[in-house]
């Protein structure tokens, strides 16, 4: 039995004999029969792989059919500032040496063969947008079979250059070029071809993909063309990589904070406007979005503009907008308590006609400011303010000098003026609630918008 094996190890060995060894014009069968049991001369076996350096064609000017295809086993990464991405797959190359014929009866029915890759012709197929150094470690082996066709697979770490769009980001996806073409062998001595289908090698690389980290596979495209450079053209097949990126880690620690931020920035509008802690409360939340964008910057992308970005601008001008309109009705309500000026009639007017269509008019979001509210009879039955503010009867001046300590005087003219502080209360509050309608309607169409960009 050991016998056996021995003679089957020495068959194998024998095969690589289908070499041609003298001429260029003819093949060779390896007739098995003929070695003897002591093996093959070694110095036979050399001449044999001498023949590597050249291109193996019975004739010369029909070019040599190189059929190629890849397996992507892990997508490492992108670099998004540097324009890169980094990749580990399998290339396989097939082609046929019409030098090397053996019947597989004749010899104990073996029918493939490995030959280191040292001792044989390689085509010379290069990525174009190979960045980084070859890494093809050494020593790795090449099976041929008894019809004459060299099976070569290897693994190749490939940093390419690709053109990233972050626009889109974090539910972006980005297509990736790999170009494979030879830049010695021009379309006269070598063309290239497909040895799978591509369905089938963008199939078995999202079987077979190790990584589940930022990036997952979603497809692999062909495209053929020429490369002419100068008079000399190039065979050449374009691969579209389509890669999408997995957006849960930057929702969670980009988009859903966000969101919580504004949402009780816009809840805040409910605290009253008397409420000397609002404006402070709007500030602190300020400055705490702007040291949580200050946190989360690593996360995002380095070049370009992204729309994630413009949304940050957009909460982060809104929380703005926000603490400036509490500054201008905190000022109204300042003034209105301690100096009231004169309310313009065209003013008074609307205020009037807000309080008659109430359910058309925006309310004031606060709750406890029901005392300050006049109703319409009320405002109906009052002057207009002008005439409060700007004017005094002459005999009720000339009572108010002949009698100083009337309680009566002294009562009108504070009804008079708390008439007038209600009434700008009044318009404060209904600005208050107004400016509050329109930053929930400008952040409504902000976001709204931007998840429109973001599922186009």
């Amino acid at each position: 039995m050991g016998g056996s094996w021995c003679h089957r190890e020495r068959l194998s060995l024998y095969l690589v004999l289908g070499l041609l060894l003298p001429g260029w014009g003819s093949t060779f069968t390896i007739k098995c029969t003929k070695f003897g049991q002591h093996g093959v001369y070694p110095t036979l076996l050399d001449s044999v792989f001498d023949r590597k350096a050249f291109r193996p064609t019975a004739n010369f000017s029909i070019p040599i059919l190189i059929n190629i295809s890849f397996t992507l086993s892990a997508i490492l990464g992108v670099n998004e500032q540097l324009q890169l991405l980094s990749s580990f797959l399998w290339l396989e190359m097939v082609w046929d040496n019409p030098f090397i014929r053996w019947n597989p009866e004749e010899c104990a029915n073996i029918t493939k063969i490995s030959v280191g890759t040292e001792n044989l012709w390689l085509p010379n197929i290069f990525i174009t947008e190979f960045m980084d150094v070859d890494k093809t470690p050494k020593g790795l082996k090449a099976y041929i079979s008894n019809e004459g066709r060299i099976t070569y697979k290897k693994p190749m770490k490939v940093v390419s250059i690709c053109n990233l769009d972050v626009f889109y980001f974090p539910f972006d996806q980005q297509n990736c070029t790999l170009t494979f073409s030879s830049l010695l062998h021009t379309v006269d001595y070598m063309l290239l071809g497909m040895e799978k289908e591509v369905w089938e090698m963008a199939q078995t690389s999202r079987d077979i993909v190790q990584t589940r980290g930022e990036w997952e596979l979603l497809g692999i495209y062909k495209a053929t063309s020429k490369m002419s450079v100068g008079t000399s053209q190039y065979d050449q097949i374009l691969f579209y990589v389509a890669i999408r990126r997995r957006p849960s880690l930057y929702v969670i620690n980009l988009l859903v904070p966000s969101g919580f931020l504004v949402a009780i920035d816009a809840l805040s509008f409910y605290i009253p406007a008397e409420n000397e802690s609002r404006a402070p409360f709007k500030m602190t939340l300020l400055l705490g979005y702007n040291v949580f964008l200050l946190m989360m910057n690593d996360l995002l992308p380095t070049s370009g503009t992204p729309l994630i970005s413009v949304y940050f601008a957009l909460c982060l001008s809104l929380m703005v907008v926000s603490l400036l309109e509490t500054i201008f009705i905190t000022h109204l309500l300042h003034l209105a308590t301690t100096q009231p000026p004169p309310m313009p009639w065209w003013l008074h007017s609307l205020l009037l006609h807000c309080t008659s269509l109430r359910k058309w008019c925006p309310t004031a979001p606060q709750k406890g400011n029901k005392d300050v509210g006049l109703t319409l009879a009320h405002l109906s039955a009052v002057k207009e303010p002008v005439e409060l503010a700007g004017k005094v009867p002459g005999p009720r001046k000339a009572e108010l000098n002949e009698f100083p300590g009337s309680t009566r005087a002294r009562q009108e003219d504070g009804a008079q003026k708390q008439h007038l502080v209600s009434l700008w209360v009044q318009f404060s509050h209904t600005m208050d609630a107004l400016l509050f309608r329109l930053y929930l309607l400008f952040l409504a169409i902000s976001v709204v918008t931007v998840v429109i960009l973001w599922n186009t």
